[in-house]
């Protein structure tokens, strides 16, 4: 495979830096739905702000490489044209004056190394949000799970068309046919989980935003992710169609801890973490963020930030509980990219789209075609639901 790739990584303040959807929000007449989380629980890839910043950072990329020659290699910032320089720390200081309370973002390209950050890490405003300040990234975390999948795919332990039962009999009692396929690529049938998984303690007010923190700050298990979802009826049959699902990466980290016998966050460790150099990435399982890292807040209308300081990554796991700083997750997309932690025919398979669906999604990411040269197959990777490396 020869392609030229574009990595973009953008991140805002862990998993809240834009108000809650409508319709997601006290004050509004539509009740939130269980599985259509506010802001920082719903990283959606039609969300206008990160939409926003995506496009910025494509015009960025195709203004730098039309300035300069595709020979001339990678410049450190030092040697970015200096009218983007402003342009993009700019753009970051708007964002945080558009409602965002920190920003921290980096653009790579074969002619542009840019990073910068904006506003501060936390509600109370005591210090500066920083370039290389980690972050909930969310679901990037499928990324690294999916890697970890087609790590084994090419060790043989299964196949990509092994059914689920296999591995683990009964996880799935009333769909026996999912196959380690469909749970990569979100064809399996099943709900997103997480709403179900939550919604029995959310009580009956849909503005009772205090139920919500607790019931997300709840210490929740594997076997509760996959209890919630064979509790309610799927939507489409195995392999029918594209249905984005959290609970079926849950199952995927499953999966692989029965196989290797090491947990997922071990793994991570071992098998990407540090190959790849992502030197502040984890995958914690208590709340609580450490050191210069982003803090989590959500906003809702009428009341303003929450603080989530109590926010239980076990609410999401192997689905989206991972942190990391968006030059990880640039390392991340290099490394997989370069053939470093799978072949290229894995990360053939990983970007191309494996359903008819609006993101292109293949097995634990998609590709967005670059627009600086329509002859060209440079693309822009990005992992899960939220453009942050990818």
């Amino acid at each position: 495979m020869h392609r030229r790739t574009i990595t973009t990584s953008i991140a805002a303040l862990a998993l809240a830096a834009v108000p809650a959807a409508a319709g997601a929000v006290p004050g509004t007449q539509e009740q939130p739905q269980p599985d259509a989380l506010p802001a920082p629980m719903t990283v959606e890839p039609e969300d206008e702000l990160r939409r926003s910043i995506r496009e910025a950072a494509a015009q960025a990329q195709r203004s730098t490489a039309a300035d300069l020659p595709a020979t001339q290699g990678l410049p450190g910032t030092d040697r970015l044209p200096r009218s983007l320089r402003p342009d993009l720390d700019a753009g970051l200081e708007q964002l945080v004056a558009d409602g965002a309370i920190g920003v921290t973002a980096r653009v790579d390209t074969p002619t542009l190394r840019w990073s910068g950050s904006a506003g501060t890490r936390s509600l109370d405003g005591a210090a500066p949000a920083l370039d290389r300040s980690p972050l909930r990234v969310a679901s990037n975390t499928k990324m690294l799970v999916a890697t970890l999948v087609m790590q084994e795919v090419e060790a043989g332990t299964w196949t990509l068309d092994t059914p689920v039962e296999e591995v683990i009999p009964g996880l799935f009692p009333d769909h026996p046919e999912v196959t380690i396929r469909h749970l990569l690529s979100h064809t399996s049938g099943m709900p997103r989980g997480t709403g179900e998984l939550i919604a029995p303690y959310l009580g009956d007010d849909p503005e009772d935003w205090d139920a919500f923190v607790a019931a997300v700050s709840r210490d929740y298990t594997d076997d509760e992710h996959i209890a919630a979802v064979n509790a309610v009826e799927w939507d489409l049959e195995p392999g029918e169609g594209f249905l984005y699902s959290n609970a079926g990466y849950v199952a995927l980290g499953m999966l692989l801890e029965e196989a290797t016998g090491s947990d997922v966050g071990t793994l991570i460790t071992e098998r990407i973490r540090r190959p790849a150099g992502m030197g502040q990435t984890r995958y914690p399982d208590e709340p609580g963020m450490q050191g210069a890292a982003l803090h989590e807040a959500m906003f809702v209308d009428g009341r303003g930030w929450i603080g989530l300081e109590t926010f239980d990554p076990d609410v999401f796991r192997a689905s989206g509980a991972a942190v990391a700083t968006v030059e990880d997750l640039q390392d991340l997309t290099g490394s997989l990219m370069s053939g470093e932690l799978l072949s290229q025919e894995s990360v053939e398979a990983m970007v191309t789209p494996s359903s008819d669906n609006i993101m292109n999604y293949g097995l634990g990411m998609y590709s967005i075609l670059t627009r600086a040269d329509p002859a060209s197959s440079s693309t822009a990777t990005t992992a899960g639901r939220w453009a942050a490396s990818a």
